[in-house]
């Protein structure tokens, strides 16, 4: 995303028609995506972070130094679920997740909640 973009998005589970995540923070430049949620304590319900990736199709994000558990949900480009690390604690690494484009890093239970799974198209907008 450019830096003109929205900073905050709402994420629709167009499969399901559910809400994944009303307030998802962009992590735009390389600080914030370093610092991502580091030094929180939680995320309220219905936050999250949005992460892009590098043009390499494959991600993966750690936990290292985190407070608190989130799902991280991964996408391709074009916003589809490849997968998805339920509860993932901190001190942990998640899956390498060939083709994804995109983390969503969302509040622990967030995911099952609104019914999301693998395969499943997402859309991100303006909040």
């Amino acid at each position: 995303m450019r830096r003109e973009a929205a900073k905050t998005l709402a994420v629709l589970n167009r499969t399901r028609g559910t809400v994944l995540c009303e307030k998802l923070e962009v992590a735009t430049s390389h600080v914030e995506q370093s610092r991502g949620l580091l030094g929180r304590d939680g995320l309220t319900p219905g936050s999250g972070m949005l992460f892009e990736g590098s043009r390499l199709p494959l991600m993966w994000m750690h936990m290292f130094f985190m407070r608190f558990a989130i799902d991280i949900v991964f996408l391709d480009k074009a916003n589809r679920v490849l997968r998805i690390n339920h509860s993932l604690k901190p001190w942990r690494v998640s899956s390498m997740v060939f083709g994804a484009r995109r983390a969503l890093e969302i509040e622990a239970g967030a995911a099952a909640r609104s019914g999301t799974m693998r395969g499943d198209q997402l859309d991100l907008s303006a909040a």
